[in-house]
């Protein structure tokens, strides 16, 4: 029994190797190592926070000179108005706007994107550092902190479920249904019929967006979440899933079964994952992040979703993501018409 157990266990373990699943196990650990190497540091300073003031207002003197001598770790900008200061920070021409606040003079109020951010908590503590040395143990120079992206956790989190769930059709769901096609010679009895290359694919691909919005939609209406700009979302998410699903086609067809497209297909998800949905918690990846392909969808719908933003503010990223989307087909038919692995 011993023996025999043994046998079978070594006989998984090959079939692991062959597969190339057991690479999993070691690309995991590594890339999450990488992923905190690339995460700010505890004791990391944030330098050069980028504040605005309004032009019009009347700032206490003594805040206004301590904003100035910290050079190093403040930019101070003036704005015409309110609207432009708020306009300016969600373009992240600015890190946070001060106003005067309803409640004190003294006192100002801290305008900012999320109160979660790294940029937000990097002012909060600057701040608190000016006035501790110029004024000791006094009232708070922020009376309270402003967040322009509305909503609670659940809204703030949607950007990165709708983006897990294409990714996931994409790059999961789609590169093993090709690889089992071909492993079971199913491709190659439909080649033998009327049917086109190209048709193939585009049914395919089809499938694949189909599956994405069911799954997006299934997201808004068990959360009860509103859908911002709808033309502009549905716009985007209609890109973003012909890119990463015709991605995933591709990888399919770079695999000889469907193990080895599964393990494909999560060696590409999750770096394209993980870096993206971070971005706002660490300065390191905020500034590594649009790099990535998955960052020009995810931007553009976090926007969308939670700042009213529009498909005309991000027609570059609409358009490469479609780019990406068209040139990832091509490729496809290229490798069926190659027979690639069949």
């Amino acid at each position: 029994m011993i023996k025999n157990t043994a046998a079978l266990v070594l006989n998984d373990l090959a079939i692991a190797f062959k597969n190339r699943s057991v690479y999993l196990i070691l690309f995991i650990p590594l890339f999450a190592v990488l992923s905190l190497k690339l995460v700010d540091p505890p004791n990391e300073v944030f330098h050069s926070m980028r504040i605005g003031i309004m032009r019009n207002e009347t700032y206490p003197s003594l805040i206004i000179k301590s904003l100035r001598s910290a050079d190093k770790l403040f930019t101070v900008t003036l704005v015409g108005s309110e609207a432009e200061g708020k306009k300016n920070l969600q373009e992240g021409k600015l890190d946070g706007i001060l106003t005067k606040a309803k409640k004190g003079v003294t006192t100002l109020e801290l305008v900012v994107l999320r109160k979660g951010s790294f940029q937000t908590l990097a002012i909060v503590s600057g701040l608190t550092t000016l006035q501790m040395s110029a004024e000791g143990k006094s009232a708070n120079w922020i009376a309270g902190i402003k967040p322009l992206r509305a909503g609670g956790l659940q809204k703030q989190t949607l950007p990165t479920w709708v983006l897990m769930s294409v990714l996931l059709v994409g790059l999961i769901i789609m590169p093993a249904q090709v690889a089992e096609e071909k492993e079971n010679k199913l491709l190659l009895g439909l080649l033998q019929t009327p049917m086109r290359e190209i048709e193939w694919v585009l049914a395919k691909l089809l499938v694949g967006m189909l599956l994405s919005f069911m799954a997006v939609l299934l997201l808004h209406l068990l959360g009860g979440f509103d859908f911002g700009e709808a033309l502009s979302y549905f716009l985007f998410l209609g890109a973003g899933a012909l890119c990463f699903c015709s991605f995933g086609i591709l990888l399919g067809f770079l695999c000889a079964n469907q193990a080895s497209a599964r393990t494909l297909g999560v060696l590409f998800y999750l770096p394209l994952m993980f870096p993206a949905a971070l971005a706002d918690f660490s300065q390191r990846l905020s500034a590594a992040a649009p790099f990535l392909l998955s960052y020009q969808f995810y931007g553009p719908i976090r926007s969308i979703l939670l700042e009213g933003g529009k498909l005309s503010s991000f027609p570059l990223e609409w358009i490469y993501l479609f780019l990406v989307g068209a040139f990832a087909c091509l490729l496809s038919i290229r490798l069926m018409k190659m027979r690639w692995l069949m």
